[in-house]
């Protein structure tokens, strides 16, 4: 049973920085592609980065270097490091795996950014 747990949001003010952990069950990242997504209210869920196998990242634009993924195999642990936060990043941001059809989705932690 994959399991994924986050932890780590909270509220802070613009221009400061947090730092998302999602605790994953062992062995998926040498197969699973492990992501970042947020939801805001009112909004669709979009990606916020991807960390593949290979170790290749991608992000979205609006996050794309403000915002770094990484993991930490031996602590079977994804990360993602916030930094110079704007209120519009004001979100649930939810782990996610994913391996073809298999998809896994943690409960969310909720980052709010004051103006």
């Amino acid at each position: 049973q994959v399991q994924l747990v986050e932890s780590g949001g909270g509220l802070v003010q613009a221009g400061g920085s947090l730092r998302l952990s999602c605790a994953a069950s062992r062995g998926l990242f040498g197969t699973y592609i492990m992501g970042w997504y947020r939801q805001a209210p009112g909004k669709e869920r979009e990606l916020v980065a991807t960390l593949a196998p290979s170790l290749s990242t991608r992000y979205a634009d609006s996050v794309n270097g403000r915002f770094t993924i990484s993991r930490d195999n031996a602590k079977s642990t994804l990360y993602l490091q916030m930094n110079s936060l704007k209120p519009e990043d004001t979100a649930i941001y939810y782990c996610n795996a994913k391996m073809s059809v298999y998809t896994y989705w943690g409960r969310g932690t909720q980052v709010t950014v004051s103006s």
